[in-house]
């Protein structure tokens, strides 16, 4: 269904955009917020949705224009707050509500914002779903929305951090503590700037906390994930044992070894199916990873006996894999960790804890216990775009061909748009880390000039 009709608002998570400019509007997350409300009702009980969000200042714009949709289509509306998306997610499961929205542009800078959707079991929106939401909004409501007598509500839901503090603490084994880990931890000034501190000095770990001033303006500004170098500052200055990057809406992490080294989301995504594996507790015949995942990881969970399923890049994506496959880990390189066990989606505080698990059992320092397998040389860059996407043309699809039929059996070339921005991603990687620099630059200045041209 999706390959024949084109989705215009859905991306890869979601709907993002800047804030206050379409997509991203008021009218539009009225409106959503009524398609997805009239979806979603369904039976005679009365339909209630959760709505969360992140720090950004466009949050406050359209928390309200959502409320009001989903109210006029008769569903009561539970309001969170800031708090991560896995967090949504898992509360629209526990209180068994009819809908989760999360509204972020997780890891984008303040000016995006984003509105992602869950469903009644905690998953994403399948793509049918969005193109179904897509559809209704495109007509005229007015005359099935609900009567004066059957409006929907509006309440707070006080205790929502509080919940998902002690959901990411009862993922790690009954006993097992923190005590002695001294850990720097990076909020990126976004939705986890208080439940994940409380939840790791909770269980013993000396905290030491950055990114959790949030302004509105501040979100993912040189922090987090996707700006991990004060992370890795901040580590060796405070002698710590481990540094944890969480992105804006905390549903991605990368960390920081002791010596100030990143260990990114493969690395993580090893070192956890082998710690599952060991204790049995890793369900199906390996991990699922999108195609962006290094071949080292390959190679490394078949040192071990387990595959590597590789679906396209989207955590949604690696989550229906999972769920279709009986499998229970699942990530990006980015950092999206999905351990099914515990959560329906990528959880950066949930991941970092098993993490720490390992520290605690073994004993051993992160460089040591965090890098389980050796990388082979990878280099994404991103080409900004205006206008249609240049994939499309003769001589782009000619250089692809071109450094494809170099790196032969020895390596790959990935080209894809990014899902959530005018991007072209252009990675390759191989044995020859030489070899990978130039096919990767080559490519970039081929498409750039291309876009160029057609501007």
């Amino acid at each position: 269904m999706t390959d024949k009709v084109k989705r215009r608002l859905f991306g890869t998570d979601g709907i993002r955009g800047t804030a206050n400019t379409a997509p991203m509007t008021p009218e539009m997350a009225l409106k959503l917020g009524q398609a997805a409300g009239l979806l979603f009702t369904r039976g005679n009980h009365r339909h209630r949705v959760i709505i969360g969000k992140d720090t950004r200042l466009s949050g406050y714009m359209l928390e309200p224009a959502l409320t009001a949709g989903f109210i006029s289509a008769g569903m009561n509306v539970t309001l969170a707050g800031p708090l991560p998306t896995p967090a949504i997610a898992m509360l629209t499961r526990s209180l068994r509500l009819d809908l989760g929205v999360v509204i972020s542009a997780s890891h984008n800078p303040y000016e995006d914002n984003g509105i992602k959707l869950f469903g009644p079991d905690g998953n994403k929106l399948s793509d049918e779903m969005e193109l179904e939401i897509e559809a209704l909004m495109a007509q005229d409501l007015s005359d099935r929305l609900a009567p004066p007598a059957k409006l929907g509500r509006a309440s707070r839901l006080v205790d929502a951090p509080g919940r998902y503090i002690e959901a990411a603490k009862s993922s790690l084994e009954r006993g097992l503590r923190l005590d002695g880990l001294r850990i720097v931890l990076d909020c990126a000034n976004g939705a986890a700037y208080k439940v994940a501190p409380a939840a790791l000095f909770e269980l013993g770990a000396e905290v030491i906390p950055l990114g959790v001033s949030p302004d509105g303006f501040n979100i993912n500004r040189e922090a987090g994930s996707t700006a991990p170098r004060q992370l890795c500052e901040a580590v060796l200055e405070h002698g710590a044992d481990i540094g944890i990057a969480l992105d804006g809406d905390a549903d991605r992490v990368i960390l920081a070894d002791e010596q100030g080294e990143i260990i990114d989301g493969d690395q993580i995504l090893g070192l956890i199916a082998r710690d599952m594996h060991a204790q049995r507790r890793l369900t199906g015949d390996g991990i699922v990873a999108t195609v962006m995942s290094n071949l080292g990881l390959e190679r490394f969970l078949a040192s071990l006996g387990l595959r590597l399923h590789r679906t396209k890049v989207g955590d949604r994506y690696v989550a229906e894999a999972m769920r279709e496959m009986g499998i229970n880990l699942g990530g990006e390189q980015s950092g999206h960790v999905i351990l099914s066990d515990f959560a329906t989606t990528g959880d950066g505080l949930v991941a970092a804890l098993q993490v720490l698990a390992v520290l605690v059992r073994s004993g051993k320092r992160a460089s040591e216990a965090c890098r389980v397998f050796a990388p082979l040389p990878q280099l994404l860059r991103n080409v900004r775009y205006a206008g249609a996407s240049p994939l499309g043309l003769p001589h782009i699809k000619s250089a692809i061909a071109t450094a494809e039929e170099r790196l032969g059996n020895t390596g790959r070339v990935l080209i894809r748009p990014s899902g959530t921005e005018p991007l072209i991603r252009v990675m390759a990687e191989g044995e020859d880390s030489g070899l990978i620099n130039e096919i990767v630059i080559g490519l970039c200045e081929t498409i750039a000039q291309a876009t160029e041209h057609a501007a």
